[in-house]
């Protein structure tokens, strides 16, 4: 596999993603320390990402354009519940006047696919695309809890398990013992692990065949919602919207 590997577009790749929220214009320089490519061949990558539409430039500092933005879209256009599910997102984050979210496993983390905000109860700025650590998440957790074995094994050989806040589980041990939990009951509910403050409750997302392709939470703060009232008030209807997009996903 490795004989076909084209260095050239995983360097190209690699300059797109020098680019971030602390660092949205980059000199030449700049981007060849983030990617440890040489001067010459930074500025090779860049001229013709600028030539392609995807980086412009006022001739010494360079940013992206919108255009990047197709990269990423293409992925989420062609999965089939995409285009499904943010509508029942919409109506879950109305009915809960609360910020629902999707998310994907991406190796360690997960990645917000799709997002509803309602009010902002973390400190972190959640959007699509916005990658967290899968063990301190309950979409992470419903995620990991529905992995096969093996895969489970490498996630534990892989994942850097961050301790966030003192109600942070990081051992596999407890990990594993939280994941089965999760796979018992149908859901995962997160007591700032992540950040002090920050609930979260979430249910997977299935296929037709019934394989967990993704979750859906809704986050609160826990000085507004206890942990019993989401699961009387919030679980149904996680689970209503969960079942909702599985069935438009199978029209």
């Amino acid at each position: 596999m490795r004989s076909e590997f084209v260095q050239s577009l995983a360097r190209g790749l690699d300059v797109i993603q020098a680019f971030g929220p602390d660092r949205p214009e980059l000199t030449i320089s700049e981007v060849a320390k983030h990617t440890g490519l040489t001067r010459a061949v930074a500025r090779r990558f860049l001229l013709t990402l600028t030539e392609l539409g995807h980086v412009e430039t006022d001739g010494r500092r360079f940013r992206l354009r919108p255009k990047v933005l197709d990269l990423g879209y293409a992925y989420l256009s062609s999965q089939p519940w995409w285009q499904v599910a943010q509508p029942r997102l919409e109506a879950a984050a109305a009915t809960l006047r609360e910020s629902c979210s999707v998310a994907m496993l991406d190796g360690t983390d997960i990645v917000y696919v799709a997002r509803v905000p309602a009010t902002r109860i973390m400190t972190i700025n959640l959007n699509i695309g916005t990658r967290l650590p899968a063990h301190a998440t309950s979409l992470g957790r419903v995620i990991l809890a529905a992995l096969e074995e093996s895969a489970l094994c490498d996630y534990f050989a892989m994942a850097d398990r961050t301790v966030f806040t003192k109600r942070t589980i990081t051992s596999e041990a407890e990990l594993r013992v939280a994941c089965a939990q999760v796979a018992e009951q149908g859901y995962s509910l997160v007591d700032q692990e992540l950040e002090n403050g920050l609930r979260s409750l979430a249910v997977p997302l299935r296929n037709r065949v019934g394989k967990v392709i993704a979750a859906i939470n809704v986050g609160t703060h826990a000085a507004r919602t206890t942990k019993a009232e989401m699961l009387q008030q919030f679980l149904p209807v996680l689970r209503n919207t969960a079942d909702a997009i599985c069935r438009d996903m199978n029209r």
